[in-house]
């Protein structure tokens, strides 16, 4: 118990920290980002962990926020401000910089977790499939976050989810998580998918997992967060749009995820 009080005041310090970096010019929301960042795609490999996104190629819809690909929403400060969070309250020392990589980069099977955001845009090639099939298969993990039924805007959402996973791994089975699964307990003890937060997203998150071989009693190879955007939380916890809990509510998860991936 007293290892999780600790624990939270460091969230909530660490969040603190982040807002007073903010009024110091630190964090500050842009209107985009910029050409340089989304050129400096690739992380060289240094033995560190580093957390990357998965890029791929999105319909003129997918362009909607801010004028980014449907990959990009949220990049890079969603996962910058979550390896700060990991580094202050564990040993890991993650490289805070991630990058993002192509499904078939060969580069990808350096870095045991990656990170896709909005895939009801995703569009998948054959070669794309094989190579993100390879991956999962020698021991990668995926969160999936940040997509919903969007058909107002032109994504697919779950239908188009879907048949690129399948396309990748044919056959494959999206079994439906409650908080029980290991991965809720890997750091923090989450009790109850109550406490995920939501910002614009109607309704109740839905969390589902695809386990090796199909089996629930086998690795979870992909986390998929379906009508919810936690990463949002992660992107906007400096800018004092959302309380501060709720913020560290979504961080939690985040932690679980890299923590239960790094050790599965």
């Amino acid at each position: 118990m007293r290892r999780k009080i600790v624990i939270a005041i460091l969230l909530t310090a660490t969040c603190v920290v982040c807002e007073a970096r903010l009024q110091n010019g630190g964090f500050r929301p842009r209107s985009r980002v910029s050409p340089e960042e989304l050129s400096a795609q690739t992380t060289p490999y240094d033995g560190r962990f580093a957390f990357v996104r998965l890029r791929f190629d999105s319909p003129p819809a997918g362009y909607y926020y801010r004028g980014l690909p449907a990959w990009a929403h949220g990049y890079p400060r969603a996962e910058t401000n979550l390896m700060r969070i990991v580094t202050d309250i564990s040993g890991l020392k993650p490289r805070i910089d991630g990058g993002a990589f192509a499904l078939d980069d060969p580069d990808l099977t350096d870095y045991p977790i990656a990170f896709m955001t909005e895939a009801g845009f995703w569009t998948l090639t054959d070669p794309e499939a094989l190579a993100f099939r390879a991956y999962l298969k020698k021991g990668g993990f995926v969160i999936f976050d940040d997509f919903r039924e969007d058909e107002f805007r032109g994504g697919g959402g779950w239908a188009n989810f879907e048949a690129n996973m399948r396309r990748v791994l044919p056959g494959a089975q999206f079994i439906d998580l409650d908080p029980s699964h290991p991965i809720f307990h890997a750091f923090f003890d989450i009790e109850s998918f109550d406490i995920i937060p939501q910002d614009y997203d109607a309704g109740r998150p839905q969390l589902r997992g695809v386990f090796e071989d199909n089996d629930a009693r086998k690795r979870l190879i992909a986390i998929v967060n379906f009508n919810t955007d936690v990463s949002n939380f992660w992107e906007f916890s400096a800018a004092g749009y959302r309380p501060v809990d709720e913020s560290n509510k979504a961080y939690k998860l985040g932690v679980n995820y890299i923590m239960y991936g790094l050790t599965h």
